[in-house]
This record gives structure tokens, C-alpha cells and sequence, in this order.
């Protein structure tokens, strides 16, 4: 009984912990924390009735979002399965986009899974290490050795440079960036309202003023 309850608040600690670090990762990213909070909910939405359809089916599909648009990547057994995915995931509010990105085949094994973890590792050090991508903003997805980036980047060249970094990662087979180009938001601080300018209008012309006057 002990244990049990020791247990109990043990998980309650941790997910309060990981509820806290998440929102300051949403604070730190270019996106309001109230945007990360809904991409994470919709997130874990898609990935209980996904597993709620079909445990066994969909035990290895990812589900990534990222302002509002949405990721599913893995495997599953059948074709039916693929579309099922995207038709759950179509299902949930406050997505804008689903790519799926799914393949058809069996699940992969410990070794070809830890090769995609540490793909992932090295191209999240890459983008940290660069000057020109703002790493937080990216989320990476590796499986079978294709990388997908989510998230956002500050122009096209920054979206350019973190694809490039991560297709010369080895063992990457190819790269497909979802990211989008989106400016950072204004804080709060500085959306203060500026004073009302004054309006300018020309002056009337003497022509105006004379058609005006009686005669």
C-alpha cells in the first residue's frame, strides 16, 4: 500500500515536472505558449484514438504538430491502416494540415530504431551548433532513415540551411521539411499602441475654393 501510494505521487511529480518544462520550451520557441499547448493536446488527442482503433496496428506511428500542422510518420501493417490514421487525425480540432507521411510494412527492429535515434541525436546537435537555424524551433522525426522537420524558421534561407544540415547527417536517405517561414511574435511588452498620428490633408486648391464661392 505503501508502494502504491509512494507511486502515485511520484507520477504526479513527474507530470507536473514535464508540464513545466514544456512550457518553458513553448515560452523560449517563436510561438505563443497557448499555440505549443495546443499543438501538444492535439497531439496526444490523435495518438489515444489512434491507439484506441488499433493498438497493435498503430503501436509505431508518430504523431508531430507544429503550429496546427500535423505529422504522422512510421509504419503500419496495411493500406487501410494508412488512410485510417489520416482520417482520425483529420478528426481532431485546431489542425490546419496532415501529412502523411506513413509507409506500409512491418515494425522495425531495435537495431534500425536505434539508428534513427541517433540520427535524430546528430542532427539536433548540427542545428544547435549552427548560427544560422534557431534550433528550438525545429522538431525532427526519423524513421527507416527519412528525416521529417516541423516547426518554423525565421526566412527561407534559415529553412533552406536546416535541411541541408540534416541531409548530410549519415545514414539520412532523405530530408522533407515541413517547416514554415513565420515571424517571430511581437512580446507583449512591445505591442503597446502607439499615439494616433495626425491626420494630413492637402489644402484645397484656389480653383476648388473659387468653384465653391457664389458668384
Amino acid at each position: 500500500m505503501v508502494l502504491v501510494a509512494s507511486t502515485a505521487v511520484s507520477g504526479c511529480v513527474t507530470a507536473a515536472i514535464g508540464t513545466a518544462a514544456s512550457v518553458g520550451v513553448y515560452a523560449a520557441q517563436d510561438r505563443t505558449i497557448g499555440e505549443g499547448i495546443d499543438d501538444a493536446t492535439a497531439s496526444n488527442q490523435v495518438k489515444l484514438r489512434l491507439l484506441a482503433a488499433d493498438r497493435a496496428a498503430f503501436q509505431e506511428v508518430d504523431v508531430e504538430v507544429a503550429n496546427g500542422n500535423l505529422l504522422l510518420s512510421g509504419a503500419v501493417p496495411t493500406a487501410e491502416h494508412r488512410q485510417a490514421a489520416e482520417t482520425i487525425a483529420r478528426g481532431i480540432g485546431n489542425i490546419d494540415n496532415v501529412f502523411n507521411e506513413i509507409f506500409i510494412g512491418p515494425r522495425s527492429g531495435f537495431v534500425r530504431s536505434a539508428q534513427d535515434e541517433l540520427i535524430t541525436a546528430q542532427i539536433r546537435t548540427r542545428l544547435t551548433a549552427s548560427p544560422a537555424v534557431r534550433a528550438i524551433n525545429v522538431n525532427i522525426e526519423t524513421f527507416h532513415g527519412n528525416v521529417y522537420l516541423m516547426g518554423t524558421a525565421r526566412s527561407e534561407q534559415e529553412l533552406q540551411r536546416a535541411a541541408e544540415i540534416a541531409s548530410v547527417v549519415g545514414g539520412v536517405r532523405r530530408v522533407v521539411s515541413f517547416m514554415q517561414v513565420r515571424q517571430p511574435p511581437v512580446p507583449y511588452y512591445a505591442q503597446s499602441a502607439s499615439p494616433p498620428q495626425p491626420e494630413y490633408r492637402a489644402p484645397e486648391s484656389s480653383d476648388q475654393t473659387l468653384a465653391g464661392a457664389p458668384y
